[in-house]
């Protein structure tokens, strides 16, 4: 394509011909660049490179490896043509940069998590006033190189759940996406697969680095996110995936986390807002 995008909301993600990094501000109006709100998109895959953020609420991406969760202040990487899904929870603000292939080969290869740094979240702001269709002048392509050097920064795959290759595991670990709230034991779990609850611990360890337990939780952590952000009670979700007590489900989040569900999203929340504050214009005095 060799001419600007007609319709930017559609094509940008295409445009091989424009800007080295094209970034987007998202919202959740029928007419923002980068739509945000409570929505699906199915498979896709796309000729530049994207990372994206939101500045509240969760997005869950699926590649054909793995599922992760970004809640806010962590940012999303898909490298060129990856095939993915995006489900979109309760995200009213955010931003997503679109990066030429020809910048994107000293990049991970893999779709990954990676964490908002403050300079990262600045030149993300700065470049959303860049002209789209406009080449890059010399000061902006040197806050290319820096966001570059930012995206090479180690990726965070506490939210990552990596699936399985197995045939026999895929049909389990299908079983527990589609109900994460079955009470189901290793016993049955095992049935699903056609395979005895030691195969099942072993495959699942050689396979995804965790144990059997382990993983189940991470498919319910996964599911929990999105319904916290969406303002769903503990006790709500507890039920949902069927925990004898809210108090269990907290338990359980701590373990994970390091922090309660309320105090979870709250000081993700006061990051965000210290973030916007930081970053605004100096008042008048």
């Amino acid at each position: 394509m060799n001419l600007p995008p007609e319709n930017p909301i559609q094509d940008f993600s295409e445009w091989l011909a424009g800007p080295l990094l094209i970034a987007l501000k998202g919202t959740d109006q029928a007419a923002s660049q980068y739509r945000l709100g409570s929505r699906e998109y199915d498979w896709h895959q796309h000729a530049r490179g994207q990372l994206f953020c939101v500045e509240s609420g969760l997005i869950q991406v699926r590649s054909d490896r793995g599922s992760w969760l970004l809640p806010p202040h962590r940012a999303g990487w898909i490298p060129p043509n990856v095939p993915h899904r995006v489900q979109v929870s309760g995200a009213l603000s955010g931003w997503s940069l679109w990066l030429a292939p020809s910048i994107c080969r000293t990049l991970p290869q893999q779709p990954c998590v990676i964490g908002v740094t403050e300079v990262l979240a600045a030149l993300a702001r700065r470049a959303q006033g860049w002209n789209p269709q406009e080449a890059l002048e010399a000061e902006q392509l040197r806050m290319v190189a820096v966001i570059l050097d930012e995206l090479r920064q180690p990726a965070h795959a506490s939210l990552y759940l990596l699936m399985p290759t197995d045939p026999r595991l895929q049909r389990i670990a299908s079983k527990l996406l589609d109900d994460p709230g079955a009470s189901s034991t290793l016993e049955a779990c095992a049935a699903w697969g056609a395979m005895s609850t030691r195969t099942l611990r072993r495959l699942m360890q050689a396979e995804t680095g965790l144990s059997f337990a382990r993983w189940r939780q991470q498919v319910q952590l996964a599911h929990a996110l999105p319904l916290l952000a969406q303002g769903q009670t503990v006790s709500q979700v507890a039920d949902t995936l069927g925990y004898a007590s809210a108090s269990n489900f907290i338990a359980m989040f701590r373990r994970a986390f390091g922090e309660s569900p309320g105090r979870f999203f709250a000081t993700r929340s006061m990051a965000e807002s210290r973030s916007a504050r930081s970053l605004s214009p100096a008042r008048r005095t």
